[in-house]
């Protein structure tokens, strides 16, 4: 907010001070600034692959070589069982998700540290930049999925009407990941350790959810960890949509959907307090 005061008819004075308690989010302005979000994502696209033998390779050799893994150790010697399609496919349907989701809130969780030289310099709406961090993931998801489609033909698995659902999810996971490297990017401006604790959490998060059992192996007892984990009810649906082996579970489905807009509300209002700090402590 500004302050005028007159020192006389012809010279005036304003001081510009931080705004106090809840900070609306300007839509208007995140608008104006949306050409910088299109430079941003594809200055992340670029330094991603930058100087790289394999190039955007990259994008497919993760999740490919995961699903391989996966499938040596969990489908063949473990036994996992897989809803009744091959394991190769069902793993690799639940890590496609799942790695957009990693990398997004990996990169978006370290991002305002990392354009630390950018925020101090110049203003510009902050959110831009964990957003722009999860939108340059999305190149590597399509990318990736070329992977997919291969092996529901290999394996003559054809999608049904939950396709039609596949947007959504893709936004679901976009909003998950945003919110919660939100919270993340502007805890790590305060508190430099927890970009050590990022890879830590994203490890442990991988086996809450659904991306190498399916949801009918964890017990009745214990499903509703699950239930409030936001990428088990997205990875399910995920497979159901793509795949069409079983009916989408909506329930699930519908209690992922809500903690996910409650994670971005919650990462979206704490990051909007603490976006006052950041150039003075990043």
């Amino acid at each position: 907010m500004s302050q005028e005061n007159s020192i006389n008819p012809s010279e005036t004075i304003t001081i510009i001070e931080p705004k106090r308690g809840w900070i609306p989010i300007d839509f208007k302005e995140i608008w104006a600034y949306r050409e910088l979000l299109y430079f941003l994502t594809k200055r992340d696209i670029k330094v991603r692959y930058k100087q790289t033998v394999l190039g955007g390779l990259w994008a497919i050799i993760q999740p490919f070589f995961s699903m391989v893994v996966f499938t040596l150790f969990f489908g063949r010697l473990a036994k996992i069982p897989s809803d009744g399609i091959p394991y190769p496919i069902f793993v690799y349907a639940g890590l496609l998700p799942w790695t957009y989701f990693a990398n997004a809130l990996s990169a978006s969780g370290n991002s305002l540290v990392g354009s630390a030289n950018l925020i101090t310099k110049v203003y510009f709406p902050r959110l831009i930049i964990p957003a722009s961090a999860s939108l340059a993931g999305l190149l590597d998801f399509f990318v990736a999925m070329t992977i997919l489609i291969a092996m529901m033909i290999y394996y003559q698995v054809m999608p049904g009407f939950g396709m039609l659902l596949f947007p959504f999810l893709i936004g679901l996971t976009f909003m998950c990941s945003v919110g919660v490297g939100l919270w993340l990017s502007a805890l790590n401006v305060q508190y430099r350790d927890i970009r050590y604790a990022i890879p830590f959490l994203i490890q442990i998060w991988m086996f809450l959810s659904p991306v190498i059992y399916p949801v009918s192996m964890v017990p009745e007892r214990y499903r509703w960890l699950l239930s409030i984990n936001p990428m088990g009810g997205v990875i399910k649906a995920f497979r159901a949509s793509l795949l069409g082996h079983q009916p989408i579970d909506w329930h699930l489905l519908g209690i992922s959907t809500v903690v996910i807009f409650v994670l971005f509300a919650s990462g979206l209002s704490y990051f909007r307090r603490m976006e006052r700090t950041f150039a003075d402590v990043v």
